[in-house]
């Protein structure tokens, strides 16, 4: 498989290519030249099978003609130590619980993924049958919340790998950041005095440095890496499955609470490889970018606004240029719709909504008050978006992104409960804080890592 640039302007790329730079030469996001419908079968019997195997039939379409099939079997099985399970809120409500993997946030399935894919390039011989001496490959990747947790914890102790998460200063919770800010060993984190964005743009600026990239080997872990937001479309599959044992995958909505928009992007890849699902809403905080560019067609970046579902504090968001993309390609057009324009066939899958604080706040209390369901955030504007959305005979799955005790003072305070932190979780929070202080400028980032 070939993978190209959104931006049309950088040679075609293997996925080892893909995968260990990240970016494309002409800061570009990497798009599998041909997406592949999964047959017929697959969905006829898909209750049938298990979690891991349905991921891996997934995989399979991404990524089989690149990765020996008992080594890609052994990635995804590795990966999905954990299920996914989709929960009952109420009547035509459903939560897909993606919370419960070692970080207990819906990243640990990419990161996870993608770490064990990037050590299999490393250590792959040679054609010549010579193992290759690979210099260590350095994964940077910005934050805002689960991703750098995720991230670090995926890649904790892989050889040839060094991590260096960087964050907002004083934006993520204090859960969150003892995720990855005590481990040590192969993983650095580097507080910068910024936002989310400002630690983005850190990211891509290095990898189009190239007296850095001669200096050391770069790729990224957020979600512009092919190999960490394909995968997230596992657990939409499994969804399915779930929904279709119940008898209740008809008229099926999805709703993803979307801040850099790789998890929806994901979703967005498995319905073009023929998820049967009827649409998709992509719910935001007060960064409502995306749900205006929808109302208006016009995309117009902003700066981020700080809220309490801080994961999506994001104002220019990455992936927006791969839902573009994917929906300007002619092999996904049907007679249908070949003469309409990308927005309008964006605008007939995907719905969008956007909630601020207050009204975050106000639907965690309802819900836990009228089903006992404790949301977080970030869950909260996806099961609300339901709510507000959903059409007669429709049947709504939101993403429920992390667990709630992540976010437990805002948890406790909103709900008036006392959240119970699950073992995993307490254990990061003893750990002794390691993180190095970082200006929002480039040169300064670029002093660093030259020094490294």
């Amino acid at each position: 498989m070939k993978y190209y640039s959104t931006n049309h302007q950088a040679p075609v790329a293997t996925l080892e290519k893909a995968v260990v730079k990240g970016l494309a030469e002409d800061r570009g996001l990497y798009m599998p030249e041909i997406i592949k419908p999964l047959p017929k079968e697959f969905f006829d019997n898909i209750e049938k099978y298990s979690f891991q195997e349905i991921a891996y039939t997934v995989a399979d379409a991404f990524f089989g003609e690149d990765v020996d099939a008992d080594a890609l079997k052994k990635i995804v099985y590795d990966t999905l130590a954990f299920d996914c399970p989709v929960v009952k809120v109420e009547e035509n409500i459903y939560s897909l619980e993606l919370f419960h993997g070692p970080t207990l946030a819906f990243k640990d399935v990419g990161a996870r993924f993608m770490a064990r894919l990037l050590q299999y390039f490393i250590n792959r011989p040679t054609r010549n049958g010579a193992d290759e001496t690979r210099h260590t490959v350095n994964v940077l990747v910005a934050t805002s919340g689960d991703t750098g947790s995720a991230v670090a914890n995926g890649f904790l102790g892989v050889d040839g790998i060094h991590v260096y998460v960087l964050y907002p200063k004083g934006k993520v919770s204090k859960i969150q950041e003892s995720q990855f800010t005590t481990l040590g060993k192969n993983i650095t984190a580097i507080e910068v005095d910024g936002v989310f964005d400002d630690c983005q743009a850190l990211v891509k600026n290095a990898f189009m440095d190239a007296e850095l990239n001669e200096h050391m080997r770069l790729t990224s872990a957020n979600s512009i890496n092919v190999a960490r937001f394909l995968p997230q479309a596992f657990y939409y599959f499994n969804a399915y499955a779930w929904m279709k044992e119940k008898a209740l995958e008809g008229n099926l909505v999805m709703c993803v609470p979307s801040g850099n928009f790789g998890n929806i992007c994901a979703a967005l890849f498995g319905h073009a490889m023929g998820l049967p699902v009827k649409r998709f809403i992509a719910s935001n905080n007060a960064n409502d970018i995306f749900y205006k560019y929808l109302q208006t067609g016009k995309y117009e970046p902003k700066p981020t606004k700080q809220t309490l579902a801080n994961a999506m504090d994001v104002g220019d968001p990455s992936n927006f240029a791969r839902i573009i993309d994917l929906y300007s390609r002619e092999d996904l057009r049907n007679d249908s719709n070949k003469e309409h324009s990308t927005h309008e066939v964006i605008t007939a899958l995907i719905s969008g909504a956007t909630y601020t604080d207050e009204q975050i706040k106000e639907t965690m209390r309802q819900c836990h008050q009228s089903t006992g369901y404790i949301l977080d955030p970030h869950g909260a504007c996806g099961y609300q978006a339901l709510k507000d959305n959903l059409m007669p005979g429709e049947i709504g799955v939101f993403c429920e992104t992390a667990h709630p005790a992540k976010f437990k003072e805002k948890v406790d305070a909103i709900d008036n409960i006392d959240v119970e932190i699950p073992e995993r979780l307490a254990a990061f929070m003893k750990g002794k804080k390691q993180s190095i202080e970082m200006s929002k400028s480039f040169d300064d980032f670029k002093a660093f890592l030259m020094k490294e």
